[in-house]
């Protein structure tokens, strides 16, 4: 039997998910009220008439709009109804999508492991909650790749922030380094250095930088202090260099007895 499918949220992921389920033979509704339209999917008036008749929901909006868009697809999902929130949005958000739900429709927390223009259905979907399997069994035959991470919602999109702090920290370091490094003129020289120090990273080096980090917080903390005032008279505004300078500081007089 063809897989009834409701999609809200029509935006650069939404379509790009919508069109690899209608490929893939589901029966395909959605809404959004900035896009009238996608190539296969059948456009409905709103959310609640775009969820009447389906089994599944995808909710691919933003975090912002999570819970007004569960709100207003309420009066029309069925009991037993699989309701699948997409956003990147804190744990609590879906945890209130759960309890604004109530217990007839079956929420599942999907936490997106990577972009998904260019993979679509395809993007990896770390998903958690009482029928996150249900949800992998809907979703794997059309070729989604689930993964279910046992407990309630919340896990999964939690594990998904808890990557982010270091990913996205990760990023707007290498970002404010290379502006730095571009002002002061050797930004080929840092791009290769950088390049080379991820290049070597493993588990050991890990343990390297979390030990090091607490054992050398005062010297440490010391280098940030002159690399965060390098960086101002670069004219590159130290953010990342100066919370590396407190969270340092913050370490060194908690074991000096000085906080």
């Amino acid at each position: 039997m063809t897989l009834r499918i409701a999609l809200l949220g029509l935006g650069e992921a939404g379509s790009a998910i919508g069109r690899d389920l209608v490929a893939a033979g589901a029966d395909v509704r959605g809404y959004d009220p900035r896009v009238p339209s996608v190539a296969g999917v059948a456009a409905r008036a709103d959310e609640a008439d775009a969820v009447r008749d389906a089994e599944l929901v995808l909710s691919a909006n933003s975090s912002h709009d999570a819970l007004t868009a569960l709100t207003r697809a309420l009066p029309g999902l069925r009991p037993g109804t699989v309701f699948a929130d997409l956003n990147t949005a804190a744990p609590g958000v879906k945890v209130a999508l759960a309890e604004a739900a109530g217990p007839d429709v079956e929420v599942v927390d999907v936490a997106l492991m990577s972009p998904v223009p260019g993979k679509g259905l395809r993007t990896p979907m770390l998903v958690s909650g009482p029928a996150a399997q249900r949800y992998a069994d809907l979703l794997g035959p059309l070729g989604a790749e689930v993964t279910v991470q046992p407990g309630p919602v919340g896990e999964a999109i939690s594990r998904k922030l808890l990557r982010s702090v270091f990913y996205k920290g990760l990023a707007a370091a290498v970002v404010e380094a290379l502006a730095a490094g571009d002002a002061a003129g050797c930004g080929d020289w840092l791009r290769g250095n950088i390049s080379a120090e991820l290049a070597g990273f493993d588990d050991a080096t890990i343990d390297r930088l979390v030990d090091g980090t607490h054992r050398h917080a005062r010297r440490r903390a010391d280098e940030m202090a002159a690399a965060t005032e390098q960086l101002t008279e670069l004219g590159v505004r130290p953010r990342v260099a100066a919370a590396a300078r407190d969270l340092l500081t913050e370490l060194r007089d908690a074991q000096e007895g000085t906080a």
